[in-house]
């Protein structure tokens, strides 16, 4: 077994770890102690399966690093799957059977259903990603579409007024009802937080890539930094205070949307 931090081996201190699981409420699942997988069609790469069904999960997150060379050419993506993936940072072409292209550090593919993602490491050294999937929600009279950009291209915009939080969307969920979901950057400085802590039905997963927060899940507060990952379910009460003295504290996170609830 292989760990995503690369550790292996008795530590010099007990055993401990801050992640904390509560299947099919919320979960903080820290660096240390995440394993590697291995799944058919990644070559080259170092896969790390975060929030699934198995943990309450309507959707699939990873990590994924992908040596110069290594990526997915046999394709990714199962019949009625919709996915996405985000470049943190390297050189990578990204296609699925519409379009293709080269991006980097920022860059993002989402390819809706009926379509593969491909990418390829096109650069001379490791590149760090994050891959989502999900069973596309469909409804009469709608489709979505692939989208290819780089968020570093979107401007910030104040959230909900508050001139200290700022977001960024990828997708374009709000103007477009084909599709069910978008993903989100949200970025605190230091000191600011919600306006409200949030208790809703849609499910997030949330990857930290910058600075440290205290997170309220279901009452209970917990403090995360850069490199965490966050899963929070549906009615899961939520919110965040910024913390630290550095880098505002930012994550990327998915958000189900544009549609009724199935009974």
């Amino acid at each position: 077994m292989s760990y995503l931090n690369g550790a292996t081996g008795y530590r010099k201190d007990l055993l401990g770890t801050r992640s904390i699981i509560k299947k099919d409420n919320y979960a903080v699942i820290e660096p240390d102690g995440v394993v590697k997988n291995v799944i058919p069609g990644f070559e080259g790469c170092e896969i790390t399966i975060l929030a699934s069904p198995k943990l309450g999960a309507s959707f699939v997150d990873y990590l994924v690093a992908v040596e110069p060379g290594g990526g997915n050419k046999a394709g990714f993506g199962s019949e009625g799957e919709e996915i996405f993936f985000y470049v943190f940072e390297g050189n990578m072409k990204v296609w699925n059977e519409k379009e293709s292209a080269e991006v980097t550090d920022g860059g993002y593919i989402f390819c809706p259903e009926g379509t593969k993602l491909y990418f390829e490491n096109v650069g001379e050294t490791k590149a760090r990603c994050f891959l989502y999937k999900r069973l596309y929600d469909r409804v009469e009279g709608y489709d979505a579409h692939t989208v290819i950009g780089n968020i570093n291209d979107v401007e910030w915009v104040d959230y909900e007024g508050m001139e200290d939080v700022l977001v960024k969307d990828f997708l374009p969920a709000a103007s477009n009802l084909g599709f069910d979901m978008n993903f989100h950057i949200l970025a605190f400085k230091p000191g600011a937080c919600h306006g409200y802590i949030e208790t809703h039905v849609q499910e997030h997963g949330a990857y930290i890539y910058s600075g440290e927060g205290m997170y309220v899940l279901d009452n209970d507060w917990i403090p995360v930094k850069k490199g965490d990952y966050l899963f929070m379910s549906a009615y899961c009460p939520q919110a965040c205070y910024a913390v630290g003295r550095g880098d505002m504290f930012a994550y990327i996170y998915s958000k189900d949307c544009n549609r009724d609830v199935r009974l």
